[in-house]
C-alpha cells in the first residue's frame, strides 16, 4: 500500500470552494486544514467533509489564521473538502493529506 503526503491549496468562496477530492481507489487521511483571512475585515468561515461540518461560521479576524482540525479525518474515495467564507477572495486554505492507495 503506497502512502504519500500531499498538500492542496485553494480559496473559500460564498458558494463553497472545492479544495480537495479524495482520488479513486484512495483513502485520504486529512491531517491539517488551515484557513487564513487575507482581507482587512473580519470574516466567517466554514469547512465541510461532503455535507458534514468540520467547523461552521467561525469568526476569523483580519489577518488571522484558524486550524480547524484537532485530530485526523478519514476521507474515502470521492469525498470532498469545501470551504465557505462570508466573502469571495478573502481566505486562503491549505489542506494536508496522507493519501493511501
Amino acid at each position: 500500500m503506497a502512502q504519500v503526503f500531499k498538500r492542496y491549496t485553494g480559496n473559500g468562496t460564498t458558494t463553497g470552494g472545492l479544495i480537495y477530492t479524495v482520488p479513486a481507489s484512495t483513502t485520504g487521511i486529512i491531517i491539517g486544514l488551515t484557513i487564513a483571512n487575507t482581507s482587512a475585515s473580519q470574516i466567517t468561515v466554514s469547512a465541510q467533509l461532503n455535507s458534514v461540518y468540520i467547523v461552521k461560521d467561525a469568526p476569523l479576524p483580519s489577518g488571522s489564521t484558524i486550524s480547524v482540525l484537532d485530530g485526523r479525518v478519514v476521507g474515502e474515495t470521492g469525498d470532498t473538502i469545501t470551504v465557505t467564507a462570508s466573502a469571495n477572495s478573502v481566505s486562503d486554505v491549505i489542506v494536508s493529506v496522507l493519501e493511501q492507495s
